[in-house]
């Protein structure tokens, strides 16, 4: 009786992940939904667990970091590109609207806004920003309302600057502007 081979023995293959061609290419700006706005500064391939893998590599300055990401898998991750100007037109309309004031626990709230910001979608990160603005005391905002609201202001400042080639500052300020409340007319009477 003779064996042929081994079946028990491991196989020792090098299998490559099948090839997906790249939507980024290197010096697009692209949006993470849990970072916001990086670099594509390349792609690459790297052998892991025994298989090729194209990488984007993606630097968040803010952030002081650097990401490697699958090609394969930037899609599900949610990784795209900056937003369009109609898509963030409607952002900016957002911004001006009225705020919705929810009734809930604040630890809720709290979870809703962060859940938004981290979608990386831009209208969803204005109802955060529109919802948390308060139209005169900032001093009746909790330490956590005014760090989300930060947090959403910068995220938006950041694509908003990546998307018309400006610096973060006059991006925020643009935003903020947006965020003030319409002059009454009662003041304009005055």
């Amino acid at each position: 009786m003779s064996i042929a081979a081994n079946q028990n023995a491991p196989k020792t293959t090098t299998a490559t992940v099948t090839a997906t061609k790249p939507a980024f290419k290197t010096g697009d700006h692209v949006v993470y939904p849990v970072h916001g706005v990086g670099l594509v500064e390349g792609v690459e391939t790297q052998k892991i667990g025994g298989m090729e893998i194209s990488l984007y590599t993606i630097n968040f300055e803010k952030d002081r970091m650097r990401l490697k990401l699958p090609v394969q898998k930037a899609e599900t991750a949610g990784l795209r590109k900056l937003a369009t100007g109609d898509r963030f037109n409607t952002a900016l309309e957002t911004l001006s609207g009225r705020a919705r004031i929810k009734r809930t626990m604040w630890s809720r709230r709290a979870q809703e806004y962060e859940a938004k910001i981290n979608s990386g979608d831009p209208v969803s990160i204005a109802e955060v920003l529109r919802d948390l603005k308060r139209s005169n005391d900032d001093s009746e905002q909790s330490y956590s309302e005014r760090q989300i609201y930060q947090n959403a202001l910068e995220r938006l400042a950041r694509e908003l600057a990546a998307i018309k080639k400006i610096d973060q500052e006059a991006a925020t300020a643009e935003l903020e502007e947006v965020l003030q409340p319409a002059p009454s007319k009662k003041t304009e009477a005055a």
